[in-house]
C-alpha cells in the first residue's frame, strides 16, 4: 500500500471526527461499499446517507492506531457517544482503488450503539 492510501484513511477519519461529510465525500470511490453491524450501503450516495446519520449521533472520534498493507488500511479508534453509551472501541478495514476508498468494513459492538442508531 502506498503511504498516500494510509494518509487518505487518516484524512477521511479526521473529517469524520470533524463531522465534515462534504470533505469525506472526496475520498470515496463512486462504487464504494459500506459494511457495518447496523448498516450497509452501496454507492457514494448511499454511503454518504449512512455517514451523515452516524456523524449526527456521536460526540467525538479519536484515532488510536493506523496500519497499512498493499491496497488496505486499518484504523483503530474510539467513538464517544452521549450517555449512557459512552466510549465505543471501533476498527475499520478500508480497501482502496485508484486512491479512493472502495470498501469500508466497520467493527464495533453494535449492542452499545443500537438504541442511538435507531432513533
Amino acid at each position: 500500500m502506498s503511504n498516500s492510501n494510509l494518509s487518505i484513511a487518516e484524512a477521511y477519519y479526521t473529517a469524520m471526527a470533524e463531522k465534515n461529510v462534504s470533505a469525506m465525500e472526496k475520498y470515496l470511490h463512486p462504487d464504494v461499499k459500506l459494511i457495518a453491524p447496523l448498516a450497509e450501503a452501496i454507492g457514494k450516495k448511499g454511503v454518504l446517507e449512512v455517514i451523515t446519520k452516524a456523524t449526527s449521533i456521536f460526540n467525538a472520534l479519536t484515532i488510536r492506531a493506523k496500519f497499512g498493507s498493499d491496497d488496505q488500511a486499518m484504523l483503530a479508534y474510539d467513538v464517544n457517544f452521549p450517555a449512557p453509551i459512552g466510549k465505543v472501541a471501533s476498527a475499520v478495514l478500508l480497501t482502496f482503488q485508484d486512491n479512493l476508498i472502495l470498501r469500508i468494513e466497520l467493527f464495533y459492538d453494535a449492542r452499545q450503539v443500537e438504541k442511538a442508531w435507531k432513533t
